[in-house]
């Protein structure tokens, strides 16, 4: 059998796993009174066999969606992709125009009235 479809079906199996232990807890602790119905139905096994291979199928994908989408990630080392440069602020010097030196007002404080007020 080929690596990859080894390596599938192993994270797939974990998966499944996962969905069986997240059912039997939502049981055990009888969220929603979930396990109290299992068990008082006479066909409450059908719900949990229904139930855990719905998550199962769930579980399973997103398992394996993670495992191939993390496949790369090993090869790669820590921080792979393309490097950022690095930016850094220059001093620039700017000389100054001649008319420039009278003061300007502080808009900021001022009292500017309600705002939006078009009447």
């Amino acid at each position: 059998m080929p690596q990859l479809v080894r390596f599938l079906i192993r994270h797939a199996v974990i998966g499944i796993g996962v969905a069986a232990l997240f059912v039997g807890t939502l049981l055990l602790l009888d969220v929603a009174r979930l396990g109290t119905l299992v068990w008082e139905s006479p066909s409450g096994f059908v719900a949990v066999a229904a139930l855990t291979a719905a998550l199962g199928v769930t579980f399973g994908s997103v398992q394996m969606g993670f495992a191939v989408m993390l496949l790369g990630q090993e090869a790669d080392g820590p921080g792979g992709g393309t490097p950022r440069t690095v930016l850094r602020p220059v001093p620039v010097r700017v000389a100054s125009r001649a008319g420039r030196h009278t003061p300007r007002h502080d808009h900021r404080f001022q009292d500017m009235g309600r705002p939006f007020d078009w009447d």
